[in-house]
């Protein structure tokens, strides 16, 4: 017999004593600090981008994958869910109504229509594709609301299996990347002015990172647009995850125990308080700037944790049809964002 826990409760012999959280949060820690340190030596590379890319490589670090796989994966699991749930309520922060509605009613229509087709169009591609699990609305709802923090809301909700959201955010974290390059070379052939070309990547782009990165090579004037375009993308998300819990109820999926899921999840709820509270403009700047690196933190911990839940092998099963969705995807979303632009500008 063995004495284990707190109060050294009797475990029999030959017993495993399931490993606590901390390895796991310790390692994502590690990861946000290396990749904190990728982002500020090449800034054009956000540091969620990189959180992401280092979790799959440590998933695939020789000297490191048992521990991924084995202590350090309930630690790295809690990042993976609740810390990202933590960062999106966080991320409420960042929007104010006043911002949304100073866009106007034709901008607002325009992001309501892209999100729609890219939600609409993915989610059904996918599923025609024969994609497996959760994939086709992880992946849809990626591309057309957030990026990696949508994934980690609707898989919340979903109760989906932790291998279609690591594969989701993987794929929409390689496209959003791929557009902080290929967009802003697009610029002047497209005959976009700065602020065109920062509304278009504000609706074409998924993470806010990624926004940021690509708006800014046009200047300060894209840039402004392309947040607050992002942004409004952003506030769709609440509305999303309670229509898929709508969903859930109606079908019995996505609570425990045969129980019926929350009309408004806690974290949804939260995030919309937040909206609220910085719509209010009580809140200082420096208040809102440390929230603003807190959930920035937090995510990217998150973001590590689901990259870390990445198998290369297992990916690669469906990888071609996955790659073929996510370019799919990519197109929908930049020809609906630009012929919207240029109907709103």
């Amino acid at each position: 017999m063995a004495l284990v826990g707190p109060r050294l409760r009797p475990v029999a012999a030959g017993t495993r004593v399931r490993p606590g959280p901390l390895p796991g949060l310790a390692l994502a820690a590690a990861g946000v600090g290396v990749a904190l340190l990728v982002h500020l030596a090449v800034p054009a590379v956000p540091m969620l981008t990189a959180a992401v890319v280092l979790g799959v490589a440590a998933a695939h670090t020789p000297w490191l994958r048992a521990r991924v796989r084995g202590g350090c994966r309930p630690g790295l699991t809690l990042a993976a869910k609740r810390l990202m749930r933590v960062g999106v309520v966080l991320l409420g922060l960042k929007l104010s109504l006043s911002d949304v509605l100073g866009l106007g009613w034709s901008t607002v229509a325009m992001v309501l229509a892209v999100v729609a087709a890219t939600l609409g169009g993915t989610w059904w591609l996918g599923r025609r594709m024969g994609l497996p699990g959760d994939q086709p609305v992880l992946i849809a709802t990626g591309y057309a609301i957030c990026g990696a923090s949508a994934i980690g809301a609707v898989g919340s909700v979903r109760d989906s299996d932790e291998d279609d959201a690591a594969t989701s955010v993987a794929l929409v974290t390689l496209c959003g990347t791929l557009a902080i390059a290929v967009l802003p070379l697009l610029h002047g052939p497209l005959g976009l002015s700065d602020a065109q070309f920062g509304r278009w990547v504000g609706a074409g782009v998924h993470d806010v990172g990624q926004v940021v990165a690509a708006a800014q090579t046009a200047g300060p004037a894209a840039l402004g647009e392309a947040v607050l375009v992002k942004l409004m993308r952003v506030a769709l998300l609440a509305p999303l995850v309670a229509a898929l819990v709508v969903a859930a109820r109606l079908r019995g999926r996505g609570a425990p125990e045969g129980g019926r899921p929350p009309l408004v999840p806690l974290f949804v709820a939260g995030f919309l308080a937040m909206v609220a509270l910085r719509t209010t403009g009580v809140l200082p700047e420096p208040v809102l700037a440390g929230a603003g690196t807190a959930q920035e933190l937090l995510l990217a911990a998150a973001l590590f944790g689901l990259g870390s839940a990445v198998h290369l092998p297992t990916l690669s099963r469906t990888g071609a049809r996955v790659a073929l969705l996510g370019l799919t995807a990519w197109v929908i979303v930049a020809a609906a964002s630009y012929a919207g632009v240029l109907l709103t500008t």
